[in-house]
């Protein structure tokens, strides 16, 4: 049941994404910017439209691949609007990658029959968590962007991104404030309205320990870079520490219980 797949729709719509998705991660060498530009829009609007079917059937399914999918798809909307403003950004081939990974994955574990209409503020909810899964991400990707700019200056080398690296940090850091405060109002929520979305939701569990873990590690980070002054690895040591842990209290959690346990998963 629960790793059944997806509609022949939202399978096609899977596919059709990913095999654009790879295209300009395999041939990349022989196209332009403008025709690799093509390719990953065209990707990115077919995993929106997998995402949307997904997520507006009768009954909505979700699960761990599902919340995977969606972040790597929020990922690539930030990288989309970002290079618009730093062109010299060079990390679409390794999203690409991760896009087609992803939409497959979610078309072949698409997660459980989600009822939203248990309650008004399930949505919010659900939205709050996933946008800042995205943003988290973006930082994760960026600090990773970050790092290999240093590494090839150390080499003596051009930095790949032609981004100074105080400008990279920037970035990371501004993806980090944003996605504290969607995680900050993703656990006010829950605890606000835990009764309403599930009545075992507030519970210390193993999804709700992981969150709270990350969200101290994240306030951490963003305390000691304003007291310390903690920039470069200190730094993005503890980034990936904190996402390490979100993605264990959410889809480490479902993983589990979906693929290994089998067994339903309250939202």
């Amino acid at each position: 049941m629960i790793l059944e797949p997806v509609s022949i729709p939202g399978l096609w719509l899977s596919l059709g994404a990913a095999i654009a998705y790879v295209i300009p991660a395999l041939a990349a060498r022989h196209m332009g910017t403008g025709a690799l530009r093509g390719w990953l829009i065209a990707a990115w609007l077919l995993h929106a439209g997998a995402l949307a079917l997904g997520v507006l059937a009768h009954p909505p399914r979700f699960g761990f691949a599902p919340a995977l999918s969606m972040t790597a798809w929020l990922v690539l909307t930030v990288y989309g609007v970002e290079s618009r403003f730093y062109p010299q950004l060079r990390s679409r081939l390794v999203l690409a990658v991760l896009g087609a990974f992803t939409v497959l994955l979610a078309a072949a574990m698409p997660g459980a029959p989600t009822r939203l209409d248990d309650s008004p503020w399930l949505p919010l909810h659900w939205a709050l968590g996933i946008a800042s899964y995205g943003l988290f991400a973006a930082a994760v990707v960026h600090a990773w962007l970050l790092q290999r700019a240093e590494r090839q200056i150390r080499q003596v080398a051009q930095p790949a991104d032609g981004l100074p690296l105080l400008t990279l940090e920037k970035l990371t850091f501004r993806f980090v404030q944003a996605g504290f405060v969607l995680l900050t109002a993703t656990l006010a929520a829950g605890w606000l309205f835990g009764e309403s979305l599930h009545s075992s939701y507030w519970k210390w569990e193993h999804k709700t320990v992981f969150s709270v873990l990350a969200w101290l590690t994240f306030a951490t980070l963003l305390a000691g870079r304003r007291r310390f002054g903690w920039r470069g690895r200190t730094a993005v040591r503890v980034l990936y520490l904190g996402a390490a842990l979100l993605l264990l209290a959410y889809v480490g959690s479902r993983f589990v219980l979906e693929v290994v346990l089998h067994r339903p998963f309250p939202f």
